[in-house]
Formats: structure tokens, C-alpha cells, sequence
């Protein structure tokens, strides 16, 4: 099998595309995320906290000498992205509960009868000549 037949196979199975898709729309749904922190709940939240910009926020371990840039440890940027990890890990426990929920409705719902055994079904049979004698 030649390499570019085998990896069109192996692009195609419908897992991988699955997966592709998840990828994308998991990129975007970040980004969403992202904005909606840094646009949306920490302007609010700065102004509450005595107009801080999060985004400013650092401490400088060693100032700016020349064309050397200053040394500086951003811990308002880490703050928000660490908002937007709670947003983003909440949101996928809220979509694996509902996932979960779902199948445990699947599971739930009752499954026809087994069908009888031959046994069960020559007894029955026996059963029957027997009540016609």
C-alpha cells in the first residue's frame, strides 16, 4: 500500500476527524474565553480593586539599563491566564457531566427480555402437547 493511500486511510477514519474538529472549535472556544477575561471580567474586577489593569500588573527584578530591556516577573498576566483556565476546565466539566448524564440515560433504559433458551422453549413445547392430551 502506498504511504499516501495509507495515510488518506488513516485521515479519513472517522475518529481523527472527530478529533480534528474538537481541536479547532477548542482553539476557538480559547479564544472566546480569553477575550471575554481580559475584555470583559477583569476590567470590572480591576476597577473594585482600586483601578488595577491586570494586564499591568509585575514586579521589576532588574530595571532597564541602555538597549537592555528591564528584567520584570508579570504576575497580572498569569492571574488572568489562570482565570481563563477556570473558565475553560469549568466549562469542559460542565460539558462532560452533561455527556456523562446522557449516557447513564442510555444505560438505564430498560432492554427487551432475553429471548428463551431452547431449553425454556422445548419445555414450553412439551408443556403445550401435554395440555392438548
Amino acid at each position: 500500500m502506498s504511504m499516501i493511500k495509507e495515510f488518506k486511510e488513516f485521515a479519513m477514519r472517522g475518529n481523527v476527524v472527530d478529533m480534528a474538529v474538537g481541536i479547532i472549535i477548542g482553539g476557538a472556544f480559547g479564544k472566546i474565553v480569553s477575550s471575554f477575561v481580559a475584555d470583559v471580567v477583569m476590567p470590572p474586577l480591576g476597577m473594585l480593586l482600586g483601578k488595577v489593569n491586570f494586564a499591568d500588573l509585575a514586579i521589576t527584578l532588574k530595571e532597564a539599563a541602555g538597549d537592555v530591556e528591564a528584567v520584570t516577573l508579570n504576575y497580572g498576566k498569569f492571574i488572568q491566564t489562570a482565570v481563563d483556565f477556570v473558565i475553560i476546565a469549568f466549562a469542559i466539566f460542565l460539558m462532560v457531566k452533561v455527556m456523562n448524564s446522557m449516557k447513564k440515560k442510555e444505560e438505564t433504559s430498560p432492554a427487551p427480555p432475553p429471548a428463551p433458551s431452547a431449553e425454556e422453549t422445548l419445555l414450553t413445547e412439551i408443556r403445550d402437547l401435554l395440555k392438548q392430551k
